[in-house]
């Protein structure tokens, strides 16, 4: 009887599934990932000269940065430091904002404009390790008329500070050090963005912040252990295989 043929199975089919362990450990790591950033949003106001409330204008979600911003004579705008994940979860400034009251004492001036700003530094929830933020401030700037917000800010509110790509840092020296630091979500309710939170309610954010600086992320998740192990289990298996079929 001619012994049947039987070709070797491949021990390293079992590396083909090594990508996908590998895709699980990064997915399993996601959760411990930052999920937050700690920064200056920049806000405009829907009609310029209302308080946001019973009707008046409300906050908007800028599409410009305050570098390229040109606003015109009797705008209002407002600059807000919290920990926010993008443009929806993020916090709106606090505080009134109308355009009368911001600027009654600042008269008009010929080939010259009066902006409104409203700087809300934010809560100590959301301030860098070692930190304490201002009181919010507002401020009329009067500067000349195709000047940028980011001008008329520093009219009002020096010293500013930006990094190599332009992003604002810091307002009035506030916070000290840091740019838009990444901050890991620890859990907990932050309470920001235009709900109940710090949006149109203007109360304070959680405490999701304080996790940044301390490093505490809560260290490797579940899904990055499992993931590990799926790998170390199938090296097994493929060297297993390979000295079954030696034998």
């Amino acid at each position: 009887m001619i012994p049947r043929r039987t070709s070797p199975a491949n021990p390293f089919r079992f590396l083909l599934l090594l990508p996908l362990a590998l895709v699980i450990v990064v997915w399993g790591a996601g959760p411990a990932l930052a999920t937050g950033y700690r920064y200056w949003s920049f806000w405009e106001q829907d009609g310029g000269r209302g308080d946001g409330r019973d009707g008046g204008s409300a906050w908007t979600y800028a599409t410009q940065g305050p570098s390229t911003a040109r606003p015109s004579d009797g705008d209002v705008q407002g600059l807000r430091f919290a920990v926010s994940r993008d443009a929806d979860d993020a916090a709106e400034p606090r505080g009134a904002a109308d355009f009368a009251s911001i600027c009654a004492k600042t008269p008009p001036s010929e080939g010259r404009k009066r902006v409104a700003l409203v700087i809300d530094f934010g809560t100590a929830a959301d301030a860098p390790s070692g930190e304490t933020p201002p009181e919010p401030r507002t401020a009329c700037a009067l500067v000349p008329e195709d000047a940028t917000t980011a001008e008329a800010l520093a009219a009002v509110a020096k010293p500013l500070r930006y990094d190599t790509n332009a992003l604002l840092c810091a307002i009035a020296d506030y916070p000290e050090k840091g740019c838009g630091d990444p901050v890991p979500d620890t859990g907990a309710d932050s309470g920001a963005g235009t709900g109940a939170g710090t949006g149109a309610s203007a109360s304070d954010e959680g405490s999701q912040a304080s996790g940044a600086e301390d490093g505490s992320s809560g260290g490797p998740s579940l899904g990055l252990y499992a993931g590990a192990g799926v790998v170390v289990l199938l090296g097994a298996a493929a060297v297993w295989q390979a000295r079954r079929r030696r034998g």
